[in-house]
């Protein structure tokens, strides 16, 4: 133990980290050993040239941008909505499309402590996120006589959360072997001094790296040697929270296979030219998403000659890759993106403070950043009202209550059965007592 103090110190005392150990002294030989191999463990040298960069990162505003080709769902002929369709269930049928579900969060925004994914909507009867997407899957799987492979993607602070609650719920009835956990890589988030913040006196504060991370993870977890074993020629990726996200909408992959196209992406149409919001772009002549910061509404505003705008397509976290993406995104080193938030932190005295403001960065890496390694992207605009409805926060736009209200007008509309609707007002009614 000794020997591995006299090493850490040295490390500190290089990177200017020393606060790192000044409870050192006050830990349990438990403690203590795990707090020597957190810190044996972190690359110094890359977090902090992270935020040296980050500090110098200016954001190009003069930045050349293009447009993109896109379609819009709505505008699809029945013809062509039939056909593209016929071509997507064509590719689930046969076992070609798998799906992965990026879950690492914590429904701390929601007032609830556990994984977001367990978190449960307020509908007849009540379902979790994660059972409101596995019956999205099992639908097909129980039409076709399939079973979907799907692969979530967890965090460090989640995944035995994650795992116990499927366990608890018998995997809602799904077959265990099609189901595959992993998790995403931390990082440690820094104060705006660039150093290393405390959890615990005895822990070091990490944080997931983001969803970017996920090929990456894949790999380290030997998953992408799943999907090759399991023949898979497309992987949908999305989010747990939007529950009107079918991640197997049979259009879209028909859509994305017709393109010719190794990636694609669902869009948002952005309303109000001044929102801030990712938006698509050909930025250096390849497909990407543009700095939200720097899109103008003058940019948001240009039309072709047929008034089509040209800069509104906005990220709703709704992508399908081919294989041979995932397989090429998995060798690439991914871009950090700087993020400033609140993070409760031990302080001077070994007391934990929750600020009331920003006080830390957080290192992220985004899915999006792998358009640029391809030369096309297929976009395809859908309609919020029928494919969005995300859950972000208890009070803000995006509410459980208006996802719940959402998800009961489009997928349970015409489906309720008598027992299920009798049942969920009876069991309210005698709450009350």
């Amino acid at each position: 133990m000794e020997d591995k103090l006299k090493i850490v110190r040295e490390i500190l005392k290089k990177y200017n980290q020393e606060h790192l150990i000044q409870f050192y002294s006050e830990l349990t030989e438990s403690q203590k050993s795990d707090l020597l191999n957190q810190i044996l463990e972190i690359d110094f040298e890359e977090i902090l040239y992270l935020y040296e960069k980050s500090k110098k990162d200016v954001l190009d505003s003069t930045e050349e941008v293009e447009p993109l080709d896109y379609s819009i769902k709505a505008d699809l002929t029945k013809s062509q909505l039939k056909s593209l369709s016929s071509v997507g269930l064509k590719a689930i049928k046969s076992g070609k499309v798998g799906v992965i579900t990026l879950a690492g969060g914590q429904g701390s925004r929601l007032g609830f402590s556990g994984p977001k994914g367990t978190f449960k909507l307020d509908i007849p009867p009540k379902k979790s996120l994660f059972e409101i997407l596995c019956d999205y899957l099992k639908k097909y799987n129980d039409k076709y006589k399939i079973c979907i492979p799907w692969y979530i993607m967890t965090s460090t602070n989640n995944y035995f959360d994650t795992l116990k609650f499927f366990e608890r719920n018998k995997f809602f009835g799904y077959e265990r072997n099609n189901i595959m956990f992993f998790n995403q890589e931390n990082m440690p988030i820094i104060d705006i001094h660039g150093k290393l913040v405390l959890s615990e006196t005895y822990k070091i504060n990490l944080a997931s790296n983001g969803n970017g991370n996920l090929f990456a993870s894949l790999k380290n977890a030997n998953l992408i040697k799943d999907m090759e074993l399991r023949k898979l020629q497309w992987l949908f990726v999305g989010g747990i929270d939007n529950v009107l996200l079918d991640p197997l909408d049979p259009i879209f992959i028909g859509y994305t296979i017709n393109s010719k196209c190794e990636v694609a992406s669902k869009t948002l149409f952005k309303e109000n030219p001044t929102d801030i919001s990712w938006v698509f772009a050909k930025k250096y002549g390849k497909p990407a998403i543009a700095d939200c910061e720097n899109f103008t509404e003058e940019l948001s505003k240009i039309t072709d000659k047929k008034g089509k705008y040209l800069y509104r397509e906005t990220n709703m976290l709704a992508h399908l890759f081919s294989l041979k993406a995932i397989q090429k995104m998995s060798n690439v080193s991914f871009p950090y993106h700087r993020a400033f938030r609140k993070n409760a932190f031990v302080n001077e005295e070994g007391m934990k403070q929750v600020p009331d403001k920003p006080n830390i960065y957080k290192f992220e890496q985004f899915v999006f950043d792998a358009f640029s390694h391809f030369n096309k992207i297929a976009l395809l605009r859908v309609d919020p009202e029928k494919e969005f409805a995300p859950i972000k926060d208890f009070n803000g736009k995006y509410n459980p209550e208006a996802a719940a209200q959402r998800y009961e007008e489009i997928v349970l509309k015409n489906k309720w059965e008598f027992f299920d609707i009798f049942w969920y007002y009876m069991t309210n009614f005698l709450s009350t007592f």
